[in-house]
């Protein structure tokens, strides 16, 4: 099952609370209490997305966490790699690995073409448009056929596949 971790899934949920009113710094125990975490993950979850440039640390009295860019410049993708690391469903999807099998893998170019197309969906949906929940009647799930436009190996180039 694919399935977003735990810590992306936080990190969103509290960048949320940070887009909803951007001018506004927490503290952690500010930002903890309002997503309902705990402090020390929520203390974890904050230090790598200011490592990774989401979010400006401040130190002192008025000090806290704010976000470094607008709502609608932060990608769900760059949330989750802020995170986790490159988003990579199968071990040869990460660029920087290889697998026993990559030689001789029938399906290897498949999965690279999943993982292009969830990366690509990720890399769409910004944070302020998480802050606006959809209602489930208007959201309409597609998956496009991409079945008539593959030709290999033209298509491994056009989609950055290796």
């Amino acid at each position: 099952m694919l399935r977003v971790t735990k810590l992306a899934d936080y990190g969103i949920v509290m960048l949320t609370h940070f887009a909803a009113t951007p001018e506004t710094t927490y503290t952690a125990r500010g930002i903890a209490n309002a997503a309902s975490l705990p402090l020390p993950i929520a203390s974890k979850v904050l230090k790598r997305l200011s490592k990774a440039g989401l979010l400006f640390s401040q130190r002192g009295i008025n000090g806290g966490y704010g976000l470094a860019h607008r709502p609608e410049d932060v990608t769900v993708a760059s949330i989750i790699r802020a995170l986790e690391g490159p988003i990579a469903l199968t071990q040869c999807s990460d660029s920087n690995k290889d697998c026993g099998l990559q030689g001789g893998c029938p399906v290897r170019t498949n999965w690279h073409l999943i993982n292009h197309a969830i990366h690509s969906a990720l890399e769409r949906i910004t944070l302020a448009q998480m802050t606006r929940p959809l209602h489930p009647s208007l959201v309409e799930f597609t998956i496009p056929d991409t079945s008539a436009r593959l030709q290999y190996p033209q298509d491994k180039e056009r989609l950055d596949l290796k």
